[in-house]
């Protein structure tokens, strides 16, 4: 399980490459297609975080949460697992599974992503004064697209009913703000041994 939690977006890396190939056999169209590249984007997004150049954590912490011990809290190896994979595959997977049942699902899902281009993009630059951070391209050459042509494919083809916009931008802002930003805190544990290793942390404070 140690591995895991600290090789996850490694597998997230792996699974893209499947997923890009099993797109290419099946060519499914439209908001299939469009919901299983958003899985791909997540993928690929943490793989950025996570992994090259793969610093995001010890910023989050230390950006955001302005922690005195950026390895390990709030965010820590475990609860940076249990987010990204348990709910951000989760989610992103039953989206793209089961959006004609549930459409405010797949709506939920990608108001996480919007949130994604959100903090990338203005939170963690204006809090860490920089032009870039880990997650910022692939929040704006992948996220960016599957976002606009979703919404964009959703009003046009009237996917959505007035429920399901409802359901969906209420469960969507819940995952944004209890699913990743509340999680972290209710999941932190300064004593925690799932400490992140120097990799991880911005480069100028390893």
């Amino acid at each position: 399980m140690d591995f895991f939690r600290y090789h996850w977006f490694d597998l997230a890396l792996a699974l893209s490459i499947v997923l890009g190939a099993a797109l290419f056999i099946t060519q499914p169209t439209g908001m299939t297609l469009l919901l299983w590249l958003s899985l791909g984007s997540l993928f690929l997004h943490q793989v950025e975080e996570w992994r090259l150049p793969g610093y995001f954590p010890g910023m989050a912490n230390a950006v955001m949460f302005k922690s005195d011990i950026p390895d390990r809290y709030p965010l820590n190896a475990n609860s940076g697992m249990l987010i990204n994979v348990v709910l951000g595959w989760g989610g992103y997977l039953l989206a793209a599974l089961f959006w004609k049942q549930a459409m405010w699902l797949a709506i939920a899902a990608i108001l996480v992503s919007v949130g994604n281009v959100f903090a990338h993009t203005i939170i963690f630059n204006i809090k860490g004064k920089t032009l870039y951070n880990p997650g910022l391209l692939t929040s704006w050459l992948l996220f960016v697209p599957v976002v606009y042509f979703f919404f964009r494919l959703v009003i046009s083809e009237q996917l959505a009913s007035p429920l399901d916009w409802i359901v969906g931008i209420v469960l969507g802002i819940a995952l944004n703000y209890f699913g990743v930003y509340k999680m972290i805190i209710w999941l932190a544990d300064r004593n925690t041994p799932y400490v992140f290793p120097k990799r991880f942390l911005i480069p100028k404070g390893r």
